[in-house]
């Protein structure tokens, strides 16, 4: 029972180790200390009833208990008795806790601070699978599965944090679950009184077991394999094979390396900083353009079932010459002016695979090739390295757009590549209904999106809040427009799922605005800078910024003529261009009769909408595994009929040698003829492979062959239980050739031994199952029979050689080498 309650806290410990990875999600190791005192609880309350010697059912409801316990103490609602004893009003709390990390944790991205229901989540999960360790453990004495729930553990930093985790982490998890496995073996070696060497030898004190060496080996090795396989292969991280596969097509779709950006939760990351209650400097900028857009970094252009998502960027080296607008110009974009500005930026507390810049960056100077820009996003991301710390200038050139030239932009046809891959929404009813209204009479796509723009007005009841749940998915926009109530994140996705509604593409980008922090032409950006707004693309022209949040609730909130502040008092009105283009109807931009009343919504319902994973890349990794696995096992039929193929050419050559000799010498009136000892030891061998052909074919069809027996016993038995008419003196046949090939100085010289072998082989299949047949034609048993004891001997030899090195090694031993020399 000692034993037992020892192992019981190194499951405890073990527990704690596994949870190291943990420490990438939190900012502090406030959870550590907690997740400490919930595990000692656990432990404790275990080893007090194993003390009474409980079942294993009243050991599960003790350690239950003590987590409770350390909950209610730790999460305390004011109501419990006596400070640790919950109540009714202890678990409604809990519920709350549930409740609210769920919520929590779609508002803040990783590293997240300490808040109460996502530490109660945290130390809920480590205590049960501290209590599940230690019944799998201790209870059932199965430790190695106790690895499954240690692995979940591993999981959740894996599947929330937008980086790859570092193998620091895994490894101390790594060494807990060896620990955990060695402590079980070491009780369950302790029942047997002294400690088995393995091999029969004087062994000093000091030298280990060759079992347990043996098993620490394996156990480092499979640290090693863990660790260095997720670098080579795509999973944890992209892989070092995905280095060499960086290209992507037209539309900017592509794979990216290492830490790639396409892995980042964009809007995790916005809501949590913005929600953070710290203000932290992220970015200072200093740009010669009085009055600058956006700083952006990051653009969500998927539209997926959960929402808008990044897609994988992918890009040449920002260090090469980047795409200039001002290059090209087509007589339809008179209306658009260009100007270039130069702009250095120096990164303090911001880390992301992203480098903030102004849209249409022609130039950038203080970076290296590994910083790559994706045209198609105008972004600058890169596969491995991160942005903290990076000070670099860039020149880019500032586009302004008159709202008769965006009126003029031709409207896309529904084949277009740009409308089929970013206008892409499965229709939602409410949402649908709510655009027909909108757009109703309005001939371009400039009207329509500036009808849409509008909508989002105080006139119409929205306003802004960071207390709204997040979300952007088909059921959030549509309760975002049933209660009007969100900040940017909703705002900016709801344009842009609305613009898509209408047949025009769309876009959310996200990056910094002005903020208030500003010295000269010098920004100091921040945390609650942080912004995202919409990107509407029109034809000919290209993205065109639209921000829909209220600009009262958001610091350095810039708006331009094509997009006004909708809840100013007396808008005015946008001036023609000196260059305009084509004449356009007066009503370019929606007048204030014509925004649509709150009523226009009030059928919005609860309603659900998805949208389409456009291109998916599953199929084409699903066919490519599918290919690749039939390819494999086809390796072993195609083994076996290659060694059919030569066997038989052997007897058939056997046979031919044969006839060409005399007859027998030893029958009477035969004409003795001198062979010699060559063609004989030919003809041996060829006996020799025609019999191997034979074992293993009855191998292949699951019969019993026994190794003891005469190649005439085992003909026989052949043909008494298994084969009939010609087969059984084809089965004869290859019995004699073997045995006189074996113990006779000559050889048989007579019968077709390749005849033989067909004839056999055809008995067999005839009479044998379907799925012995299909067994033996797809995967046959004697190939995959003498794989494995190809492995065998090589894994014998593989230990047999590092035996020796290790042998070799240790007689140099400094402590090996003093017991010798005090003898």
């Amino acid at each position: 029972m000692r034993g037992r309650r020892h192992l019981g806290f190194v499951a405890a410990a073990a527990t704690l180790l596994a949870s190291a990875p943990l420490s990438v999600i939190f900012e502090r190791w406030t959870w550590l200390v907690q997740c400490v005192i919930a595990v000692a609880l656990v432990a404790g309350a275990a080893a007090l009833v194993r003390w009474w010697r409980a079942p294993v059912w009243a050991q599960a409801l003790s350690m239950l208990g003590g987590l409770l316990l350390g909950l209610t103490w730790m999460f305390p609602s004011g109501s419990e008795l006596l400070t640790v004893l919950p109540t009714p009003g202890t678990i409604t709390h809990f519920g709350a806790l549930l409740g609210g990390s769920a919520q929590d944790m779609r508002s803040y991205g990783a590293p997240v601070q300490d808040t109460d229901p996502l530490l109660f989540i945290t130390v809920l999960g480590v205590g049960a699978v501290a209590v599940v360790v230690d019944l799998l453990t201790v209870g059932l004495r199965r430790p190695a599965l106790a690895g499954l729930p240690m692995l979940a553990i591993y999981s959740v930093p894996v599947a929330v944090y937008v980086d790859s985790v570092q193998a620091l982490p895994f490894v101390i998890g790594a060494a807990g679950y060896l620990w955990l496995l060695a402590a079980d073996n070491v009780d369950r070696v302790r029942h047997f009184g002294r400690r088995f060497t393995g091999d029969g030898r004087d062994v000093d004190v000091w030298e280990p077991s060759p079992l347990a060496a043996a098993g620490r080996r394996l156990a480092v090795v499979g640290v090693v394999v863990a660790v260095l396989l997720p670098l080579a292969v795509p999973g944890m991280t992209s892989g070092l094979f995905d280095r060499f596969n960086t290209a992507g097509d037209g539309n900017g779709n592509g794979r990216g390396t290492g830490n790639s950006p396409g892995r980042v939760n964009l809007f995790a990351s916005l809501s949590g900083e913005l929600n953070r209650s710290e203000v932290r400097d992220f970015v200072r900028v200093t740009t010669d353009d009085p009055d600058p857009y956006y700083l952006r970094f990051a653009v969500a252009d998927d539209l997926r079932r959960t929402g808008f998502a990044a897609r994988t960027p992918s890009g040449s080296p920002v260090t090469r010459t980047l795409p200039d607008p001002r290059e090209g110009d087509q007589p339809a974009q008179r209306g658009v002016t260009r100007s270039a500005h130069q702009a250095r930026v120096e990164i303090l507390d911001f880390n992301m695979p992203f480098l903030p810049v102004y849209a249409e960056p022609v130039n950038a100077d203080g970076v290296d090739s590994s910083w790559l820009y994706d045209p198609n996003r105008q972004i600058v991301f890169s596969n491995r390295t991160q942005s903290r710390g990076q000070n670099y200038s860039f020149e880019y050139v500032r586009s302004a757009y008159t709202p008769e030239a965006l009126a003029a932009a031709p409207s896309l046809s529904a084949e277009d590549p740009m409308r089929r891959q970013f206008a892409a929404v499965e229709p939602v009813r409410e949402v649908e209904e709510l655009v027909e209204r909108l757009t109703r009479n309005k001939r371009s796509d400039y009207e329509k999106v500036r009808a849409l723009y509008d909508y989002f007005s105080r006139d119409n009841g929205f306003s802004y809040s960071l207390s709204t749940e997040g979300g952007t998915s088909g059921q959030d926009i549509v309760n975002f427009l049933t209660n009007k109530v969100g900040f940017c994140q909703q705002y900016a996705a709801g344009l842009a799922w609305l613009v898509r509604a209408a047949g025009i593409p769309a876009r959310v980008a996200l990056g910094f605005t002005n903020g208030n922090n500003i010295e000269g032409n010098t920004y100091t950006l921040t945390n609650l800078n942080m912004h995202a707004w919409t990107e509407v693309y029109f034809a000919q022209i290209g993205w065109v910024p639209f921000d829909a949040t209220p600009t009262a609730n958001v610091p350095g909130s810039t708006r331009s003529d094509w997009a006004p502040d909708v809840d100013a008092p007396d808008p005015l009105p946008a001036a023609p261009a000196p260059s305009a283009g084509p004449e356009t109807d007066p009503s370019a931009g929606p007048a204030a009769d014509d925004r649509p009343d709150r009523a226009v919504d009030e059928n919005l319902g609860d309603g659900a909408g998805a949208a389409p994973n456009s291109g998916p890349s599953w199929p084409w990794f699903t066919a490519a595994g599918l290919v690749l696995l039939l390819a494999l096992l086809t390796v072993p039929a195609l083994r076996r009929a290659l060694l059919r193929r030569r066997r038989q050419g052997q007897a058939a050559t056997a046979s031919a040698l044969a006839a060409s000799v005399a007859g027998d010498p030893s029958s009477p009136g035969v004409a003795r003829v001198v062979v010699s000892d060559t063609e004989l030891e030919r003809i041996r061998a060829d006996a020799h492979a025609a019999w191997d052909e034979l074992i293993d074919t009855m191998v292949d069809f699951r019969i019993p062959v026994d190794p003891a027996e005469t190649p005439r016993a085992t003909a026989e038995r052949l043909v008494a239980t298994q084969v009939d008419g010609e087969a059984r003196e084809a089965a004869r046949l290859l019995g004699r050739a073997e045995e006189r090939a074996r113990y006779a100085r000559q050889p048989l010289r007579d019968g077709s031994l390749r005849d033989a072998l067909r004839s056999v082989r055809r008995a067999l299949l005839a009479g044998a199952d379907r799925r012995t047949r299909i067994t033996a034609a797809t995967l046959p048993p004697s190939v995959l029979f003498r794989w494995r004891l190809a492995i065998m001997d090589a894994s014998a030899r593989f230990v047999g050689v590092t035996g020796q090195v290790r042998d070799r090694l240790l007689r140099w031993n400094p402590r090996r080498i003093l017991a010798r020399a005090s003898r």
